[in-house]
Formats: structure tokens, sequence, C-alpha cells
């Protein structure tokens, strides 16, 4: 560690602190992240911590980069990363005003972006909140991979993930089954936050959580959420009777195209919940695919096929698809125009 200058802490957890350091040797600012645990096994144990596992892997714009794993002879190991100058919360706190739905669709297109590429890689983050997506520039990153689980990693996966007010209700009840819809769940309550500028699940513990929740979406029946009866069954839990309110009136600034993609992001029942690319085509983010281009040179293949070794996915905004790095394109008469 004796190359970086520490100059300010910039955030702490339970994991412990994260520092904006100077690098001395390359002049570069950089985020050092320092944990609080010991790691006295091996250095190849060390490099099989789920956190650096996953970010080894996944490289992608919106996902923050790791530049080094360093271990010192007490044992105890700091991370290396791309400094960023805030989070979203921060930048929400520092605002006199909510954003704009420009400007939240131009932050949530980043994020899908980014979610999108970690669940085709087969991990899901498992903690996302607007501390943990870090905003330098105008560009978002998904930070913070320590609680990333491998989607096909073995069950049952832990129960208490992500942060209350972001926490999938399959997840306040136990479920150790749940799957990558809990990223979308809070994707959903973060875009609210958003158009608010307050939490939109706000509990104060697990009940109060689940009867913040059913005051808003209104109480699963069987028709949403069969599968949320048996676990709420199983654990003798009787959900509030409650209706719930209009989105609407909760975010007055936003538009029904808004409003209805928070709404299936917030699905009680997770197969009912979009994945990030069906997120990415909800017409909510459609200005972002409009390039002028006439719809009669638009490429107009059947779902599944792919262009130069690259999948897309028909829609009524064109042809949408993804490339190598997992950032969304258009393609039209096999010219490709990347966006985000």
């Amino acid at each position: 560690m004796e190359k970086y200058q520490l100059l300010d802490q910039v955030g702490a957890g339970a994991f412990g602190q994260v520092w904006k350091a100077f690098d001395k040797h390359s002049g570069e600012v950089v985020a050092v992240k320092m944990l609080k645990e010991r790691f006295h096994s091996s250095w190849e144990e060390c490099l099989n911590l789920e956190e650096i596992k996953s970010l080894q892997i996944l490289k992608h714009p919106n996902i923050m980069s790791l530049k080094k794993v360093i271990r010192e002879r007490d044992n105890s190991l700091f991370f290396v990363f791309e400094f960023m100058e805030c989070n979203l919360f921060q930048l929400m706190r520092s605002r006199a005003k909510p954003f704009s739905e420009n400007e939240v669709r131009h932050w949530c297109f980043q994020v899908f972006q980014g979610l999108h590429y970690m669940h085709g890689k087969g991990y899901f983050h498992r903690d996302l909140k607007p501390e943990n997506l870090l905003v330098s520039k105008g560009m978002i990153k998904i930070g913070d991979m320590g609680s990333a689980k491998e989607i096909n990693s073995s069950q049952p996966f832990t129960d208490y993930v992500t942060t209350r007010w972001y926490r999938a209700p399959e997840v306040i009840l136990g479920s150790v089954n749940y799957s990558f819809k809990v990223d979308m769940w809070a994707m959903g309550a973060i875009m609210a936050e958003l158009f608010m500028f307050k939490p939109l699940f706000p509990g104060r513990n697990s009940s109060d959580q689940m009867l913040k929740i059913c005051g808003v979406l209104g109480s699963p029946t069987a028709a949403s959420w069969l599968g949320g009866l048996a676990l709420a069954g199983g654990l003798n839990y009787q959900f509030p009777q409650l209706l719930g309110v209009n989105l609407s009136l909760l975010m007055p600034s936003a538009s029904g195209n808004a409003i209805s993609l928070i709404k299936s992001l917030c699905s009680w029942d997770p197969s009912k919940r979009p994945s990030a690319l069906e997120a990415l085509t909800h017409p909510f983010f459609h200005s972002c695919y409009n390039i002028n281009i006439p719809p009669s040179l638009c490429l107009r293949p059947s779902v599944g096929n792919t262009i130069g070794g690259e999948e897309f996915e028909q829609n009524n905004v064109g042809v949408i698809g993804v490339n190598h790095q997992g950032l969304i394109i258009r393609s039209c008469n096999r010219n490709r125009v990347q966006l985000g």
C-alpha cells in the first residue's frame, strides 16, 4: 500500500472503510476499499472470494472496475477501484428538487444495461440501493459486489440480503430459492425513489416493511402471488389486508410509462417482474433508441436469430440487440448504433 496516499474517507460499513486515494506512481485518483476482516488463508483462497471472482468476470462500462487486490503482511486485504465522485444517494441529498423524468431515464437506462450484462454472465447483485450506485461525470456504475452470488450456485441462499427498504417480499418471507429477480424489485423501488426523493417502502423492521409494501401495492392474492401465500402459510403469517394506492398519486411527475415500469418491477410474483433486457425495451426507454432511422431500413428478423454473432430481439422500436460488451444497440441494415 506504500504507493497509495490516502486522502479522504468516503464510505464505511460492516465490511470496513472506503478511502479516496492518490496513486503516487501513476498520478491517478482511485478508491481503496479496506476490509475489516483479516485473511490468514492462502493468496489463492483470497482470490476465491465471491466479490473478487465476480469482478474479475464482470467487465462492463456500468459496473465498477476492480484495478488491483493487495494483501499486506498483517493479512489485511485491500481492493483498489476506479474513483467515482459520489453515489446516487449523495447526489439526491445534494439536490433541492427531485430528478426530472429524463434524468431518471438517463440513470436507470445505464443501470439496467449493467444488470443485463451481470445477469447474463451468471451473477446477481443482491444488494442494490442508491448508495451502491456510483456516479461520476454523467456515468453511473453498479458497485459493492460483496453480496453478489452466482445465479446457478448451490441453494439455499441466505435470507439476509439487500438493505431492507429494497428487499423483495420473497426474501422478507424467508425464501431461500429466490432468483435474480430480487435485483429487479430493488430497481423498481430505486426508480420510484428517484421520482419521489424518499423511499417507496421505508420499513422499520421486517413486519413493518411488509406493511409498507402492502400499503402501496395492495395485499397479494392467489391471482397476484400464489407462491407468496404458500410461503406466508408456512410461517403462519397473514398479510395485512390493504387496498394499496395509485402510484401516480405518489409520483405525480412520473409519466404513465414510468408508472407502468415501476409497477411491473415491483410485482409481488418474481416471475412477473421483467428481466433487465425486458425493462430496457419497455416504452419508458423508447426515446433512448430514437435515432431517426426510417422504419423501412430496419431489419426485422425473428427473435432468437443473430447478427454477426450478437443476439437481438424484435420489438416495436426496431431491433434491439446486445453486443459483446453488454451494451444495448439497435441494428438497421447491419449498421449498428451503440447506445448507453
